[in-house]
């Protein structure tokens, strides 16, 4: 166990600092993008120049702002001393890259912090009992919407307080997803799911940005959401905003304290037990 009196409002300046500054990077890139470097991590997992840029942006920035917090990041990898660390930065400097480089303006940056268990965060409370996202940032530079959230503090756009929808029915909820795309080994149960969605749900959406479906359950515009085959970059901030907006968000197969294996499940409180069961019986 170890108290760490955290500064809240620092970091989270310092992550949505670092996160305009990345996105004004895509944004210049997005003007031309015939002229960008584009390599294949794996199949239908690209990286830019655009994408790489702008995570040096971001790092430049942490590393000034909060240099004592270990740093997880896409494009570059882990701090050599995140075992040891009691709090670590999640990044994705461009989620939706598929997106942006097909000129398809859904895209978003996402910075996530993670307090780890035993963490007391605030002198005179009690330890964190789980890890925990404790900042959330996600900023989508084509509509300029910055959703944010502190632990305990609620989640906001553009600085008013957003909550999750009110639907209170798996018939009446608008939900979005992800379906494979690098990893086809649990393709099978994902697309028994989905069945299951289109039949019971009023609608699906797939946009391809996880961090804003995540954002977008957080200010009701999607009643729920899940994907599988994720990295924790992806979900890490978005995880925060829904919690703290009154949703709820968790590992599809019960096994994390938040969905740090990239297998995630979120949707506001009141449809929360029927979607869970619809997904995870098909698993």
């Amino acid at each position: 166990m170890q108290d760490i009196k955290v500064d809240f409002y620092h970091a989270l300046e310092a992550a949505t600092t670092a996160a305009k500054e990345a996105a004004s990077i895509l944004t210049v890139y997005a003007k031309d993008r015939s002229k960008l470097s584009i390599d294949h991590k794996s199949q239908n997992d690209l990286v830019s120049q655009a994408d790489r840029d702008a995570e040096q942006a971001i790092l430049q920035i942490m590393r000034e702002k909060t240099p004592d917090i270990a740093i997880v990041a896409e494009e570059s990898g882990t701090s050599s001393d995140l075992d040891q660390a009691q709090l670590a930065w999640f990044i994705d400097p461009l989620d939706g890259t598929t997106n942006f480089l097909h000129g398809i303006p859904h895209y978003a940056v996402s910075i996530g912090l993670v307090a780890r268990a035993g963490t007391v965060l605030i002198p005179n409370t009690e330890p964190l009992a789980v890890n925990t996202p404790i900042i959330g940032v996600v900023y989508d530079p084509n509509r300029q919407e910055m959703f944010s959230a502190i632990h305990q503090d609620g989640c906001f756009l553009n600085g008013q307080r957003v909550n999750t929808s009110q639907s209170r029915h798996l018939e009446d909820s608008l939900l979005a997803t992800g379906v494979p795309f690098r990893d086809f080994s649990f393709e099978e149960s994902y697309m028994r799911g989905f069945n299951e969605a289109i039949h019971h749900t009023r609608g699906i959406r797939r946009l391809g940005a996880a961090a804003l479906d995540l954002a977008w359950v957080a200010c009701g515009r999607f009643d729920g959401y899940w994907e599988m085959g994720l990295a924790p970059y992806d979900v890490c901030a978005g995880t925060l905003l829904v919690r703290e907006a009154g949703g709820i968000v968790e590992d599809i197969y019960e096994q994390e304290d938040w969905p740090r294996g990239g297998n995630i499940i979120a949707s506001n409180k009141h449809i929360a037990t029927a979607f869970g069961e619809m997904i995870r019986q098909q698993l």
